[in-house]
């Protein structure tokens, strides 16, 4: 597929902090969870890369410090079927990534 999707959100948490829920299967579930991430690569505190799902789609994200105690995280779902599609995975990120937020700030 030719269509991707963008979303972020700037959370109250060390950059560090965003980078764990990513990568660390365990955290991970608990502000996404069922889903099927396989990380292909990453940088420590600045980005990964995993295959979704059957890995017909890639989720790229990447981290940016906002000071000590904020940090930035920026995604990119890519390899979209069509524009359907598209417009379902940006609310779903919208809404994943509030949750993501709530638990790291809660």
């Amino acid at each position: 597929g030719t269509f991707s999707v963008t979303a972020s959100k700037t959370v109250g948490v060390p950059v560090e902090r965003l980078f764990e829920a990513f990568v660390d299967a365990k955290l991970r579930r608990r502000w996404l969870p069922g889903a099927k991430m396989r990380e292909r690569t990453s940088e420590r505190g600045r980005s990964a890369r995993f295959d979704w799902g059957n890995g017909s789609t890639r989720v790229n994200v990447g981290f940016l410090a906002k000071g000590k105690a904020k940090g930035q995280v920026g995604l990119e779902h890519v390899h979209l079927p069509d524009a359907r599609s598209a417009e379902k995975v940006k609310a779903f990120w919208r809404e994943r990534l509030e949750a993501l937020k709530a638990l790291l700030e809660g």
